[in-house]
């Protein structure tokens, strides 16, 4: 943990708006259309849970901070990613669980395990966040060299 943080700590300030501007766009595109930003285009059946928006927040961070470091890009983030939008959507308004389960399995079955969802969403994109940032100082250490930057 020590050594990920270190190599966040070596960071310029134009990675972190790197990493700024991906959580933002992440935020968006979860919090669209699970309708945690109030637009037109989306709505709700069931009102936003009080969890849901630490999660959304907390991911939408992480998920930017692993953008921006840039090593395999797209998987764990996508992976994280996909788990919080579960965790934070409206359980009757997932088509994909109501074609599993039916309205009253989603509310049954599916809402309940939903903070679940968040916690490993949070957890899985910490995790991937850590495991690359530890391989990054790993890999500067050995070349002796300082943030690779951008």
């Amino acid at each position: 943990m020590a050594l990920a943080l270190s190599s966040l700590a070596t960071w310029p300030a134009r990675r972190f708006g790197l990493a700024l501007g991906a959580a933002l766009l992440v935020a968006v595109v979860t919090g669209v259309p699970t309708d945690l930003i109030d637009t037109p285009l989306f709505g709700r059946e069931i009102g936003v849970t009080a969890w849901a928006y630490p999660v959304w927040i907390v991911s939408s961070l992480l998920a930017g901070l692993l953008a921006a470091t840039a090593l395999r890009p797209g998987r764990p983030v996508a992976g994280g990613g996909l788990l919080a939008l579960f965790a934070v959507g409206c359980p009757v308004c997932n088509k994909p669980v109501l074609i599993l389960l039916g309205t009253s399995g989603a509310l049954e079955w599916f809402a309940p395990i939903q903070p679940v969802l968040g916690a490993l969403a949070v957890a899985a994109l910490a995790g991937a966040l850590i495991v690359r940032l530890r391989a990054e100082a790993a890999c500067n250490v050995a070349t002796g060299r300082g943030s690779a930057g951008v």
